[in-house]
């Protein structure tokens, strides 16, 4: 990835208010009465961070129809997400997988709110500046994470499987990978490279569960998407990436993985929560696969 859209960002800035924005959905539905997650950290990364346009943590009575946008994307689908990417891990642990990396970490918890089994190791993938600033909260907020915590600060642009090797990555491993969030960041190109590098470094039993948006040039063209990043206060046009590329599925499929999609406001049904409208026609389109190379 050589786009200037992409230099270096802190948390409130770029893609770092991306991360910012999806641990705000994280606290809100922490804090439904139906909420999917806990998430106990995410509250105060907002409340540190302290964002040039403020983002709700809890749910609150919408002031105008923005703000009700906003809230239901928020929580509504970033609840959904993230409890089925935590079932994976979930279940990868059953399935005796114990090298986990999350690529794009943000400002994941997920090594200090889950339960790992004995023996995982978990890398964190990010640019320095987020993995320092999620660090600097968590100390201050006493969180220990529950496996073995490696953090990796590698921009995704230069060689970052080499960073992850170095900081003791075993390619020869089973290892369970998480792409939440990062496909539309990329160029066509790059998202291929992502994934020759993943595949490259996958043993046979490794599995990969990728967040893949089907809908980013329906989402640019609706009025609401572009209101909502507004409120959000970032151009999420300038950050996003519309070209064609390849279903990540079927390339993946092609190369011998085994492969499972499921629509998200279909997932959001099977966790008893409807998805609005908004929601529905935006996010709730998207595809949530997990990917499992052949032995």
């Amino acid at each position: 990835m050589t786009d200037s859209r992409f230099e270096q960002w802190d948390v409130v800035s770029s893609v770092g208010l991306t991360a910012l924005v999806v641990a705000a959905g994280r606290a809100v539905d922490t804090h439904r009465p139906d909420g999917l997650i806990s998430d106990p950290y995410a509250e105060a990364f907002v409340q540190a961070a302290n964002p040039p346009q403020p983002l709700a943590t809890r749910p609150v009575e919408p002031q105008d129809d923005s703000d009700d946008e906003l809230w239901q994307m928020m929580s509504g689908y970033m609840g959904t997400r993230t409890r089925f990417f935590d079932e994976f891990f979930q279940g990868a642990g059953e399935r005796g997988l114990r090298q986990v990396v999350v690529l794009a970490s943000g400002l994941d918890t997920r090594a200090h709110r889950l339960s790992w089994p004995a023996g995982t190791t978990f890398y964190e993938v990010d640019q320095a500046k987020m993995i320092e600033f999620k660090d600097a909260v968590l100390e201050q907020e006493g969180a220990t994470p529950h496996c073995d915590r490696r953090t990796v600060l590698a921009d995704l642009r230069d060689d970052w499987p080499a960073a992850l090797r170095a900081a003791g990555f075993d390619p020869a491993t089973p290892t369970a990978w998480l792409t939440e969030g990062l496909l539309p960041y990329l160029p066509a190109e790059a998202q291929s490279a992502l994934v020759d590098a993943i595949d490259d470094l996958s043993a046979p039993g490794s599995e990969w569960a990728i967040e893949d948006f089907t809908n980013i040039t329906q989402q640019f063209d609706d009025p609401a998407f572009r209101r909502v990043a507004g409120r959000m206060g970032v151009d999420m046009q300038q950050l996003l990436y519309s070209d064609e590329r390849p279903d990540p599925a079927a390339t993946l499929r092609s190369r011998g993985w085994s492969t499972e999609s499921f629509v998200a406001t279909e997932v959001a049904k099977s966790y008893g929560r409807i998805l609005d409208p908004l929601t529905q026609r935006l996010n709730g389109q998207s595809s949530l696969v997990v990917a499992t190379k052949g032995r």
